[in-house]
């Protein structure tokens, strides 16, 4: 995405807080940004397209920060999971996207309400999965119903919260309390082995990827190996050659890719000057790259 548009993304977005989504209208947002009828079409369609790509942009910078949090970490560590959530709603607040969705809820542009449907089903997606990461496989007939609870006690409580202490609210303060909760009710819904939704479901509503064609596959193991060629066998570049194979096993096997993992495993094998030097690594990132933003699609 070119500067200018960003630029006009960035306008529109603060237009959209101060006026609100319907009465601001094109002609207010050429004005702000300093641009002409004809570059706005140029870059959006249509007023709705661009609250897309607003929302587009708020996602993508919070699945980046979001990740990074868990770079180098332990994921079954829950206290980098509060911290996640805890960057989602300072990201929803500043962003003010709660009042935006409040106004795509009563128009009646249906495109609009689909985008923010998969948004939150998005959201359920990556929260089933990091329940998976802290509660274990083991549990994953449940987490789905247990993903689907946290989210309602959260909205409820930041809610109740805010009216009851106004400035004094506590977002740390509501998260843990939420996130103690669900942690004593997966364990009871466990142990009772009740189940609500099956947890199959999620894939369906939220496909991860597209099937990967046999040519990635390909560049993927070719670009593996140059790099696995390029160390010798011994145990100093063990590791490294274990972190490609990892690469491999998660973008090939997994049924939900983590893109923090395999992030934080390019990053360390980066720390080996033997490889840093190869045009493989680049050619290996690159496809990487390209995997994840077809996910995103």
């Amino acid at each position: 995405m070119n500067a200018r548009k960003k630029h006009v993304i960035k306008m529109a977005h603060q237009l959209f807080i101060d006026k609100g989504f319907q009465a601001t209208s094109i002609q207010d947002i050429l004005e702000y940004s300093g641009i002409s009828k004809g570059t706005f079409y140029n870059y959006f369609s249509s007023k709705n397209e661009l609250l897309i790509a607003i929302f587009n942009t708020i996602y993508k910078d919070l699945e980046k920060e979001r990740n990074e949090l868990l770079i180098g970490q332990d994921p079954s560590n829950i206290e980098i999971f509060i911290k996640q959530i805890e960057l989602q709603l300072k990201t929803n607040r500043t962003s003010k996207l709660v009042s935006l969705f409040e106004e795509v809820f009563v128009s009646n542009d249906d495109d609009l309400k689909q985008f923010i449907k998969r948004g939150h089903l998005r959201m359920l997606h990556w929260l089933f999965h990091r329940f998976i990461d802290l509660f274990g496989e083991e549990k994953r007939p449940y987490l789905l119903d247990c993903s689907i609870m946290f989210t309602g006690i959260l909205q409820h409580n930041l809610k109740y919260d805010a009216f009851a202490n106004q400035s004094h609210a506590s977002i740390h303060k509501v998260v843990q309390y939420s996130v103690d909760r669900i942690v004593k009710m997966v364990n009871e819904v466990a142990e009772s082995g009740d189940q609500l939704v099956q947890p199959e479901l999620i894939d369906s509503w939220v496909p991860v990827c597209k099937k990967l064609d046999q040519s990635f596959q390909q560049k993927l193991y070719h670009a593996a190996l140059a790099l696995k060629k390029t160390l010798n066998h011994n145990e100093e570049h063990s590791q490294h050659i274990e972190l490609l194979d990892f690469i491999q096993d998660e973008l090939l096997q997994s049924k939900s890719p983590r893109k923090f993992l395999v992030d934080s495993a390019l990053l360390s094998l980066k720390t080996n000057q033997l490889v840093l030097e190869k045009i493989e690594l680049q050619k290996l990132e690159q496809l990487v790259s390209d995997f994840f933003a077809q996910i995103e699609e």
